[in-house]
């Protein structure tokens, strides 16, 4: 049985354990505000966004814009792989390698050649592991007050690749907030932009008659998608930026949360064991002092 001092320093090692968690439940409490806040700003910015794009891509046609048509063959497809800069946040790193690695198999699968571009330490150092081509990385942004200029820098970049053809197509793996409890790991294409899904109503509405354009367009809908559409892409790998990292925030506060109720079962555990090995110290010298009296009577 271990000694009532090896219990001991046990028992506060994990009570210093259990300070450091719950700091890190805290601060990641304070940052989820911050960053849900900035997230359900945006949200219905983005989604106004893509129904006006929507509308106006289906009134002018693909020839409208490159960025519309589909390659006919596709060879050359790019992934964009968000993550976090720091771990501690259970498994939510490893849900988006793995879907990126799940997106990986299709595509070689399919004798595609990939290329990368990592938004994240952990996304950075998965691309190495695995010896896949990196085109460009950011780090030390996830996590933080990152702006629109971040994800503006890199769809240039993208945008450029796709019309000088070095990319067939691009993709996007990130996680999507859903709740505190539920964040899910997604894929998205950017590049080329795909039609906008209807909704149930507006398919209700074309199914009834012909379709009415909601949006009048002036100058024409083909100059103003020249000027809309590479801005779509921004938007969107924003939006998925700022979807990934509320996620983490949310994620490292329910591992942290969990780490310290594990301290806490420890803690009581250890007691137990210390109390025990007490009562185990108590008796063995009370068996000694009464033996040592009846010795001494005899």
């Amino acid at each position: 049985m271990a000694t009532l001092k090896d219990v001991k320093n046990k028992i506060n090692a994990v009570r210093k354990t259990k300070q450091i968690t719950k700091a890190m439940n805290m601060v990641a409490a304070s940052k989820l505000r911050g960053a849900q806040s900035k997230m359900d700003a945006f949200r219905p910015y983005a989604a106004k966004f893509a129904e006006v794009l929507g509308s106006l891509s289906e009134k002018a046609g693909e020839e409208a814009s490159p960025l519309l048509v589909p390659r006919e063959t596709v060879r050359k497809v790019h992934l964009i792989v968000c993550s976090s800069d720091r771990g501690l946040c259970g498994g939510f790193n490893s849900n988006l390698t793995n879907r990126a690695g799940a997106f990986v198999r299709e595509r070689d699968g399919a004798g595609m050649e990939l290329s990368f571009t990592a938004f994240g330490k952990k996304a950075r150092d998965w691309c190495r592991k695995k010896g896949h081509p990196m085109a460009d990385e950011y780090l030390g942004i996830m996590g933080g007050n990152f702006e629109f200029n971040v994800a503006s820098k890199s769809g240039r970049k993208l945008i450029q690749g796709f019309l000088e053809e070095r990319y067939d197509e691009v993709h996007i793996v990130y996680s999507e907030f859903q709740s505190m409890a539920r964040q899910v790991a997604k894929v998205r294409q950017l590049l080329p932009i795909p039609p906008l899904e209807p909704d149930v109503e507006t398919a209700a509405q074309k199914a009834e008659g012909p379709y009415l354009a909601e949006h009048i367009a002036e100058p024409s809908a083909e100059e103003l998608l020249s000027e809309m559409l590479p801005k779509n892409v921004f938007v969107q790998i924003y939006s998925a930026l700022l979807e990934t990292s509320t996620s983490e925030h949310a994620a490292r506060m329910a591992a942290m949360d969990n780490a310290t109720k594990a301290c806490n079962d420890m803690i009581e555990s250890l007691t137990l064991l210390y109390n025990k090995a007490r009562q185990a110290a108590i008796t063995a010298e009370l068996m000694d002092i009464v033996g040592g009296a009846e010795a001494l009577k005899g």
